[in-house]
């Protein structure tokens, strides 16, 4: 697309963006909310860019649950705006980073039915953030069957790979469509130079995820074929044959078999054989995929970048206040909370 017609749409959007970024919570207010109790941190939410998904659910939630509820609402509204205040390529791009939550609502709807959670269980849980509208969920929500839900997705991307269903466990087609949902955005991404940065960060956004799975399932002790068959291709230095060759290692010596990595200087200072937890290696590798976008979101200020700055920051936000409210409730030491926040 000429270069002439695309400026003026990234002009309006990475203003919007810019605008969007400088309302959400500074670094600074974390350490704050930590010195407070629960009901001073849902006060201060309340009184915050989140007062009108609060006060519009006050109604039917109370306390952490109507943190949690306004906290999803708000994200998904966030992410319909750009959305919808987006035009041509880069509405194209945004809507491809977005199927990520058409692909969450469809997991959240089936898995739903699957263990027969009510109609408004499996609403509480869907975040309308992608093409599929609220509406379109609360249809499929009201279906009787998986096979049901899967019909009436007849007309959308998710179709082909959710007709393998043949019933039993939700995994293989929940990793399919991942997949598809990653392949899908490869391939929209063009050849301009602020797309090629946006192409290295998806890649460097599926090695980050196939790292947590890799890390997840050898501690689990799972065997190297069905590692195999999760993991996600095309990203940016785990290449097939590293994750071949990392899929068949025991956990220890998956640990020690990724310093030739840049990944391993983020997540070094948390990884040992003895580690229990491995919350501290995903906040370190979600801080890691953070701190990139915003590094890259200043090299071409007219392009998408600005905007994945944005959509990272915005989730981050989110996730962060769920941490500090949750730590809270659990009475957890702040020093436990704080090491979970992704900064």
């Amino acid at each position: 697309m000429c270069g002439l017609f695309k400026t003026p749409a990234y002009a309006y959007i990475t203003a919007r963006v810019r605008a969007r970024k400088r309302k959400l919570i500074p670094k600074e207010t974390y350490p704050k909310l930590l010195n407070m109790q629960l009901p001073e941190i849902i006060r201060f939410i309340e009184e915050s860019e989140y007062k009108k998904d609060v006060d519009e659910l006050s109604a039917k939630f109370k306390s952490i649950d109507l943190l949690e509820h306004a906290l999803g609402r708000s994200l998904g509204a966030s992410y319909r705006k750009l959305m919808d205040i987006s035009r041509g390529e880069v509405n194209y791009l945004i809507t491809e980073y977005m199927r990520r939550w058409d692909v969450w609502n469809i997991k959240t709807v089936i898995r739903g039915k699957y263990y027969g959670a009510s109609e408004e269980e499996i609403l509480n849980c869907v975040v309308s953030a992608g093409e599929l509208h609220y509406p379109e969920l609360e249809l499929m929500a009201k279906k009787e069957s998986i096979g049901d839900v899967i019909a009436s997705l007849e007309h959308t991307p998710y179709y082909p790979v959710l007709t393998k269903y043949e019933g039993g466990m939700l995994n293989k087609i929940e990793d399919e469509l991942d997949r598809l949902s990653y392949t899908r955005l490869l391939d929209a991404v063009g050849g301009s130079p602020g797309e090629k940065f946006f192409l290295k960060f998806i890649q460097t956004e599926i090695d980050i995820k196939n790292l947590k799975m890799l890390f997840r399932l050898k501690k689990a002790g799972v065997e190297r074929e069905y590692v195999q068959n999760i993991l996600i291709t095309g990203g940016l230095e785990l290449k097939e044959s590293d994750l071949t060759r990392l899929s068949g290692l025991s956990f220890s010596e998956l640990v020690h078999s990724l310093d030739g990595y840049s990944y391993w200087r983020s997540i070094s200072d948390v990884v040992s054989d003895q580690m229990t937890t491995l919350m501290d290696v995903d906040t370190k590798l979600d801080a890691h995929l953070m701190n990139y976008a915003s590094q890259i979101s200043h090299y071409y200020p007219l392009s998408i970048l600005p905007v994945l700055d944005y959509i990272l920051s915005k989730k981050i936000e989110v996730d962060n206040l769920r941490v500090i409210a949750r730590g809270k409730e659990l009475k957890l030491a702040d020093e436990i909370i704080r090491s979970h926040l992704v900064m």
